[in-house]
């Protein structure tokens, strides 16, 4: 009985001792990672800053809170997570572009006010820092994917027949290879834009791109890259700038939701529903109109290009 006692007060003064030095281990804590998404920096925020989709994160557990407190779009986030393991803490992102294009995210935890139980736990097997480095390198790589998965979602729907109204552009023309037709198009949109200004022309509608010659297989182009505009514009005869005219037109119509790589698979359904279809095309030249502006709309999955192909139309038989 006696060495019961014994025993006894032996895990007693254990179980004080083991009380103080928990109590005597610091409140809190930091730890700091980061990583490089390639992704415009305001894809990779929208994606962290949307605290009611947490499915990325290791980190956060369900019965737990996060919630933005300061947000400064889109170069940093500050959150305020609270759990059972944390009583308190910040959460602090930066987003960093870089100049190939590509963000480095950088993710901080400043905790306090650890609970109890936490700190004995860390005290008694091991090191928190280390358990909650692997956890933010996991969300990190989550956040990686959810971001290329975000970026390469696109859509393809056939509108059918439709009718286009047509009217005056200005454009220049130009033969390209697949691989520097992109670059192409955007000298020559700029160059168009330039002499618009220049002149106090104001555009009509949303630039497009007329196809004279066009190879699905291997991309290669020739192709009058254009802006519309209201009226007639008369160019000078040393210009580099031309000024046309579109005829209205039926044409079928496919639209592009997604980035413009797959402005390929769009036309190959185009054409494939122009021979279902049994329709023939036209004389003029198909175009495609580009929607929205992607200098605005860092995530490729928010373009939107519109596909025509012009048809013949048919009499009908009295």
């Amino acid at each position: 009985m006696k060495f019961l006692k014994y025993l006894l007060f032996l895990l007693l003064i254990a179980f004080i001792g083991m009380a103080i030095y928990v109590a005597v281990q610091p409140n809190d804590f930091e730890v700091t990672e980061s990583t490089t998404i390639n992704a415009p920096k305001a894809v990779v925020f929208d994606i962290v800053s949307d605290t009611t989709d947490m499915d990325w994160s290791s980190f956060w557990k369900s019965s737990e809170t996060m919630q933005n407190t300061i947000a400064t779009p889109y170069d940093s986030i500050l959150q305020t997570f609270t759990s059972k393991r944390i009583k308190k803490s910040e959460l602090k992102w930066h987003f960093m572009s870089n100049d190939d294009g590509s963000t480095t995210v950088t993710r901080t935890l400043d905790a306090d006010n650890l609970a109890f139980m936490t700190k004995a736990k860390f005290a008694l097997f091991g090191d928190n820092e280390e358990e909650l480095s692997e956890q933010f390198k996991a969300d990190l790589e989550s956040i990686d994917k959810k971001v290329a998965q975000s970026m390469a979602t696109y859509s393809i729907n056939i509108d059918g027949i439709t009718e286009y109204g047509g009217g005056f552009y200005l454009y220049q023309t130009i033969s390209s290879t697949g691989s520097n037709k992109n670059t192409a198009m955007r000298a020559q949109f700029d160059d168009i834009k330039t002499f618009m200004t220049t002149h106090n022309i104001t555009a009509s509608g949303m630039p497009f791109t007329i196809y004279i010659e066009m190879n699905l297989e291997n991309g290669n182009v020739i192709m009058s890259n254009a802006i519309p505009v209201s009226e007639r514009v008369i160019i000078a005869e040393d210009s580099n700038v031309l000024s046309g005219f579109m005829e209205r037109t039926k044409a079928i119509k496919v639209t592009l939701k997604g980035n413009y790589t797959n402005l390929k698979e769009a036309w190959t359904i185009a054409n494939k529903y122009l021979k279902d279809q049994n329709l023939e095309a036209s004389d003029m030249s198909p175009f495609e109109v580009y929607k929205n502006d992607p200098a605005k709309l860092p995530n490729h999955a928010h373009w939107v290009t519109e596909i025509y192909i012009p048809i013949k139309e048919t009499l009908e038989v009295l």
